[in-house]
């Protein structure tokens, strides 16, 4: 598992006063930056190996503006050239959002995508959401 704590924004809250639904895609994109390493390890883009296929958020309780959310993301399945990251924002003890994204590791040159090495499987595997 992968975990950050953010502090929001006053910018990030809407007009009821609480933080927008649509500020969880960004917040989650932040989280993946420890799966994106996986895959390139400075962060260069030039040599970026992933895209992505879909995104999900269900929201789950409101989050506000004075306190710390801290994000969790973990694998949730690992396809041949595909997978899925399941993440979680937590405040005050409450999860409040969860989503899940598809990432396709994806040949740019070529304009599709390419299969996992087992080296970049193993890497996967090791950030796996527990199984209840």
């Amino acid at each position: 598992m992968f975990t950050e704590t953010l502090q929001p924004r006053f910018s990030e809250t809407d007009a009821l006063g609480h933080i927008n639904n649509t500020v969880f895609a960004t917040w989650f994109e932040s989280g993946r930056q420890g799966v994106f390493r996986i895959f390139t390890p400075d962060l260069d883009v030039k040599r970026w190996t992933l895209i992505i296929a879909s995104i999900h958020i269900n929201y789950h309780a409101q989050t506000h503006y004075n306190a710390p959310v801290e994000l969790r993301t973990w694998i949730s399945r690992i396809g041949g050239s595909s997978f899925d990251i399941y993440q979680e924002a937590w405040q005050n003890g409450q999860k409040c959002a969860s989503g899940t994204a598809v990432m396709v590791k994806f040949d740019y040159t070529q304009q599709r995508a390419s299969k996992l090495t087992t080296i970049e499987q193993a890497a996967l595997n090791s950030h796996l959401l527990p199984t209840p």
